[in-house]
């Protein structure tokens, strides 16, 4: 395992790579609520053969920067692949990293090999309806938020992202601990300045021709499978794979289905020749 600080504007983002330098890369961008450990069971899973790549965003982890507005998360990725010197990758996100790579597959289509999107989030998709437990947490949310109590902050986000809501402790407690610890760092982290301006990825996923893979956990919010569904049914080449007794972050949970569905699919596309 090697990791090293790749310069990006005015941030030093953490990263590190594992596997095989001549294997298949793979590029994972982590969640909102997480960070690059997050994928330490997806990394194992893949084992030597590939090349695994995952980074610190701002905000999160070991990534350290300046607040610098117009920052954008996919300059930040594309800089990850330019200092390993990785002209196309597989690229793996999770939520809010599934933004990201949906975006980097739209700017720069001659980077992306292949997608992975675990619950992605989309610009442009339309507003959220919560379910009133949703927004009930999301109320308390914001209430210990506006006092200062930032531990409440991360324990009801645990029920939210980590466990679904109304499945309060359900996740083990290796994956708690370690949820609380990422989302904890996130939560008091400096603010890293407002993103760049970005068009919407909505309407434009047709656009997106590589093979892709997207994964729904049936536990995770109704507007967030809503989503993964329309971005399933819109790219030309996706597969949707709708997870048993997970919520947003199956990864992190070891979830047997996504780490086998994944592995499958990084395999196949490894397989494939490059056009």
């Amino acid at each position: 395992m090697t990791r090293e600080n790749v310069a990006s504007g005015r941030a030093r983002l953490a990263v590190e790579h594992s596997g095989s330098a001549s294997g298949a890369p793979v590029l994972m961008i982590h969640a909102g609520v997480t960070d690059r450990r997050s994928w330490a069971p997806l990394v194992y899973r893949l084992g030597t053969a590939v090349h695994s790549i995952r980074y610190d965003t701002r905000g999160y982890g070991e990534t350290e920067y300046d607040a610098e507005d117009g920052w954008s998360p996919v300059s930040d990725a594309v800089a990850v692949l330019d200092a390993l010197a990785v002209d196309r990758a597989i690229v793996i996100g999770c939520s809010m990293g599934g933004r990201a790579a949906i975006n980097l597959a739209l700017a720069h289509p001659d980077r992306v090999r292949a997608l992975v999107l675990i619950a992605p989030a989309i610009g442009g998709a339309p507003a959220a309806e919560l379910e009133p437990i949703v927004a009930e947490l999301d109320r308390r949310i914001d209430a210990a938020d506006a006092s200062g109590d930032l531990d409440e902050v991360n324990r009801l986000e645990a029920e939210v992202w980590l466990d679904g809501p109304g499945h309060a402790d359900r996740a083990a407690p290796g994956a708690r601990a370690l949820f609380l610890d990422m989302n904890g760092r996130a939560l008091a982290a400096a603010d890293p300045g407002a993103e760049a301006s970005i068009g919407e990825a909505w309407p434009r996923l047709a656009e997106i021709t590589v093979p892709a893979l997207v994964l729904i956990g049936d536990l995770d919010l109704a507007h967030v499978r809503r989503n993964a569904h329309h971005i399933a049914t819109s790219l030309p080449d996706a597969e949707l794979v709708e997870l048993r007794d997970v919520a947003h972050l199956p990864h992190l949970e070891e979830h047997p289905e996504t780490l086998t569905a994944i592995a499958r699919f990084v395999a196949a596309v490894s397989q494939r020749e490059l056009p």
